[in-house]
């Protein structure tokens, strides 16, 4: 038996998974964003495709269902470290390396919920090299189309969108670490720092190695700034799903509070400035 099947109570179903999500709160028409875990939720009967159906269920098509689709490793080789290639490989990925193509390129690292959402019909999925997001329901034109090479999780991204249309942010068994969304904060920093990345995308039908622009992101401050806004009594509903701890977050309020805080701990960690 696998870890999901010792850990779990009784199977989980596509039933069982949608009353658990309307209880979190989860209501048909919400525009929400979801990042995932299968394996949080424990032993589901039909896998992924079972969450996503439930989600759909819910949601319905007068809703939009938002899942990142990133896919880190088609990207500069220079910034690979997890594992690092050797540098004189680098020519041959730049020059060789395959096309991001929104309808084939896998996810990379984005969990099991996720690859089997951006294969289902009527997903449709934006055009980045790294930072793309799949999108179903009543808004999905809205939030994919027309994302920015540049700053790919900025004002011009699906994020920005969903912030909008007064979306959700849904952690279905994972933590802040995971909230895409608070990068959007990020980009509304005056201090942040950016950083060169480039990857190969179709342009006019031709394969380009396109360079872009991104913010030096801080995930890594995500987790604290998750709690202190717990701590602060703002919104977020918590429940189980499955056997999940999940969350279920006004993406307004969670991205207006992350830069409020980092323009705080900006701040407070500027040299000091002698006379």
């Amino acid at each position: 038996m696998s870890g999901a099947e010792v850990h779990t109570d009784y199977p989980k179903t596509r039933v069982s998974l949608r009353q658990d999500l309307q209880l979190l709160g989860l209501k048909k028409g919400m525009t929400v964003i979801v990042h995932s875990s299968l394996k949080s939720l424990g032993w589901v009967v039909g896998g992924p495709v079972a969450v996503v159906q439930a989600l759909m269920d819910v949601i319905t098509e007068e809703g939009t269902l938002v899942m990142p689709t990133h896919t880190a490793h088609y990207s500069d080789p220079a910034g690979w470290l997890n594992p690092p290639v050797p540098k004189d490989w680098w020519p041959t990925i730049i020059d060789e390396m395959p096309a991001f193509d929104p309808a084939v390129t896998p996810t990379y690292f984005m969990g099991a919920i996720v690859e089997a959402f951006r294969t289902f019909p009527g997903v449709l999925r934006s055009n980045h090299p790294t930072e793309s997001f799949a999108a179903w329901g009543k808004n999905k034109e809205t939030i994919i189309n027309d994302q920015s090479v540049d700053f790919g999780l900025g004002e011009q991204s699906p994020l920005g969108r969903v912030y909008e249309l007064q979306g959700h942010v849904l952690l279905l068994g994972v933590g802040y670490d995971s909230n895409t969304s608070m990068h959007l904060a990020e980009h509304r920093i005056p201090s942040a720092e950016t950083e060169q990345n480039a990857g190969p995308i179709f342009c006019n039908g031709q394969r380009v190695w396109q360079s872009f622009t991104q913010i030096s992101y801080r995930e890594e401050l995500f987790e604290e700034i998750g709690e202190v806004y717990e701590q602060n009594n703002h919104p977020v509903e918590k429940g189980k799903v499955g056997m999940a701890d999940c969350r279920l977050i006004p993406q307004r309020e969670l991205v207006d509070f992350t830069e409020n805080w980092l323009n705080q701990y900006d701040q407070s960690n500027k040299p000091i400035e002698h006379a």
